[in-house]
């Protein structure tokens, strides 16, 4: 580490909307060194993704300006107003990204041979028959399984694991001297998550890149950076070696950041608590068929004989990878995934309940969603959102009424009444999942399935969101399925844990005995991926 690859001095950025001017960057400072990984953490909306932006002037110019002291330099030459044919010479070549969300970054129209090849081709000028050997040759540096055959995948068919070992091949195609990953593993499980900060790592000093990795999840910060720059509302208010920012913090804003862990320990369930969901032998096949007749071949079994219970007041966690069957199982218990097997709610079997008697059951089965900018209507209004299924099931003999259920469901999850006649865009991720919480709670279920509902949010969210959770479930008794990734989010809440792989169950048993003792190798992988333990050779192997 000896020269400034990128050096950041002074950077503002100001965007223009309908007259306003709003600051998203105030007079920002960074540098990386050669060799060197330097992470920049904040919440979202910190300013965290506009300053990496800037480096590779990806701003939606002109909406976006830089203010007049701004600059930003890689080897010694000024990037800031430099024309398109400079720039050009340096996005991609010498300084790549790897975008936060693969889904939205590959195009979902070409393979995946087409969209790394054309970086060497408009880069190096390489044949189509050279970008092809080459293409083959960084998708098996990336490790991704059977690459040949991946050659001609869209996106849509590789897991999200794939998707972003892609993004990290497109970024490396021309070797460059600076990687700028933007919460390269945010979406992904904990064990692929484990997987591609190794291969980052590895690659890194394979190819003695820097790297300037901007995250939230200050886990992974420990693990992979020699300094760390810490952004808040715009501004780098501390920076320095990692050590010595996490073990001695300076600024009030960097030890919330740290302080912010999900924590506290799961609702006690009396002893004599009635079951509320309860699933036998629970099975859900999806048929393969091919042919012309379209005959069945075969099936992918996405559950395959999973049994569990939950209680009043209990919160079972369902943990595995992703396509492990979690969401699926969820659907299944809510009668929303056709499947086999027996499934009683509150005492009465209602799997072969057909859709006119089992419709009153539905206000007390409800759903929280992953993703809450994707299940709110954008054309809705929150009260519409929220109170839509007041209507549906007839609660509240008035629209006075109806209104009044609205207004308390929102104070109870901590949002403003009055935000009512706002829209979803207006509201950051947190306030989203909030009002996705709001439209289960104001039916007043009895049992909830939680689908990855802290996965897209930063900690301090995170850990909003699990008190929110926790005091909802003490007042109103409530039964949760938590389905997760994040097993410090599973631990803070879960009474018992299921752990899932390929459909089936691995194994099942209170929280304690799972994350202290774990019977099965996967189990093991998953909480080390998850905690930094180290694996065993058995753990490793089934990683």
């Amino acid at each position: 580490m000896s020269d400034k690859l990128l050096e950041i001095e002074n950077l503002g950025v100001q965007f223009h909307q309908a007259g306003n001017v709003i600051d998203a960057v105030k007079n920002a400072s960074l540098h990386v060194g050669e060799g060197e990984t330097v992470a920049l953490v904040g919440e979202s909306g910190s300013g965290k993704s506009v300053t990496a932006l800037s480096a590779l002037q990806l701003l939606p110019y002109p909406a976006a300006t830089h203010t007049k002291d701004s600059s930003i330099t890689f080897r010694g030459q000024q990037l800031v107003g430099a024309g398109q044919r400079e720039l050009q010479r340096v996005r991609g070549d010498r300084i790549s990204m790897i975008f936060q969300e693969p889904m939205t970054s590959l195009n979902p129209l070409h393979v995946v041979e087409k969209q790394i090849s054309e970086v060497l081709m408009i880069h190096k000028g390489m044949s189509q028959q050279a970008a092809r050997a080459r293409t083959l040759e960084l998708l098996e540096l990336v490790r991704i399984p059977q690459p040949e055959q991946r050659l001609a995948s869209y996106p849509h068919q590789l897991s999200g694991g794939q998707r972003q070992r892609v993004m990290i091949a497109m970024a490396l195609a021309n070797e460059p001297d600076l990687l700028i990953a933007d919460e390269p593993t945010t979406a992904v499980d904990v064990t692929v998550q484990a997987q591609l900060l190794k291969l980052l790592e590895d690659l890194r000093a394979r190819l003695r890149m820097s790297m300037l990795l901007i995250t939230h999840d200050l886990r992974v910060v420990r693990k992979m950076a020699d300094r760390v720059y810490v952004m808040y509302a715009g501004e780098i208010v501390e920076s320095g070696q990692v050590e010595r920012v996490f073990d001695d913090p300076q600024h009030p804003y960097t030890r919330r950041l740290l302080a912010a862990q999900p924590g506290g320990n799961p609702t006690p369930v009396a002893p004599d608590a009635p079951a509320v969901m309860q699933g036998q032998n629970v099975k859900v096949w999806f048929p393969i068929r091919r042919g012309v007749l379209r005959r069945t071949v075969g099936h992918i079994k996405a559950v395959d004989g999973i049994s569990l219970r939950v209680r009043e007041g209990q919160t079972v966690g369902v943990v595995g990878e992703s396509g492990s069957g979690k969401t699926t199982l969820g659907l299944a218990l809510l009668r929303l995934e056709q499947s086999r097997g027996s499934i009683e709610f509150r005492g009465r079997e209602i799997q072969s309940l057909q859709a006119k008697p089992l419709r009153p059951l539905r206000r007390e089965m409800q759903i929280v969603f992953q993703d809450p900018f994707g299940s709110l209507s954008p054309r809705l209004s929150v009260g519409q959102i929220v109170g839509e299924g007041t209507e549906v099931h007839q609660l509240g003999n008035s629209p006075a009424e109806r209104e009044r259920l609205i207004i308390d469901a929102l104070r109870e999850v901590g949002l403003d009444p009055a935000s009512r006649h706002r829209y979803p865009h207006e509201f950051s991720g947190g306030q989203r999942q909030r009002i996705a919480i709001a439209r289960a709670m104001v039916l007043k279920p009895r049992f909830v399935v939680l689908d990855e509902p802290t996965s897209a949010l930063d900690m301090s969210v995170q850990a909003q969101i699990v008190d929110l959770l926790r005091e909802l479930q003490q007042r109103h008794r409530l039964a949760y399925l938590f389905i997760s990734h994040d097993l410090s989010v599973v631990r803070a809440l879960s009474d018992e844990v299921v752990v899932m792989r390929d459909g089936q169950l691995v194994e099942h048993g209170s929280a304690k005995q799972i994350f202290d003792n774990p019977r099965e190798a996967y189990t093991r992988a998953l909480i080390s991926a998850a905690f930094d333990i180290e694996l065993t050779d058995e753990a490793a192997a089934n990683a």
